[in-house]
């Protein structure tokens, strides 16, 4: 792929897969600003280096995606630390017929279990945490997924397997520290 100075490809490009690219920093770091950082250098890097992708090796999103994993693993390593996710992702924007006929209380609980799941994830091992992030949260396949972390399917079926148990096992730890309800144990177990 070339993009040969053709503004039109990259913003198509960028609008395609922009928002992925974001959500996957931002699942594997907890922080806004380091998923803005790392996606903005994917980008540029795409741009600067007049892109040193090769069709014949792979698909162009799976090229952006490892771009985006090797800047996020070598933050990983030099930070290690993780400013928790925001409570709530969602825009804000709710219709007045869902704010009058809601109740507080399940959204409450519902907010726990999705902080108790976030909190999960972010404890784990980066390697786990990442095909948690990409085939989960990202839903990518396992091939894809293998791609983008340079290894085989099998090594990313056996880090999700061994990725959901550590799950379950810190969500019932956190679910019996913080008082919540079964249902975050739940969550996963349905992965």
């Amino acid at each position: 792929m070339t993009l040969g100075g053709d503004a039109g490809a990259f913003e198509a490009l960028y609008d395609r897969l922009q928002g992925g690219i974001y959500r996957y920093a931002l699942r594997m770091t907890g922080s806004p600003a380091t998923a803005e950082d790392v996606t903005q250098e994917v980008f540029l890097s795409l741009i600067r280096d007049r892109c040193d992708y090769e069709p014949g090796r792979g698909k162009v999103k799976s090229y952006l995606y490892g771009m985006a994993h090797h800047r996020l693993m070598r933050r990983l390593q030099r930070e290690r630390n993780f400013v928790s996710l925001d409570a709530n992702e969602s825009d804000g924007e709710f219709a007045m017929d869902h704010l009058a006929h809601h109740d507080p209380f399940l959204d409450l609980e519902r907010d726990e279990v999705v902080e108790l799941v976030r909190q999960a994830v972010l404890s784990l091992p980066s390697h786990f945490r990442e095909v948690i992030v990409l085939c989960y949260l990202q839903e990518m396949s396992y091939a894809d997924a293998g791609e983008i972390i340079d290894c085989p399917i099998g090594t990313v079926r056996s880090r999700l397997a061994r990725a959901r148990a550590l799950l379950v096992s810190k969500l019932e730890v956190l679910r019996t520290a913080s008082g919540a309800t079964a249902t975050s144990v739940q969550v996963i177990k349905a992965i």
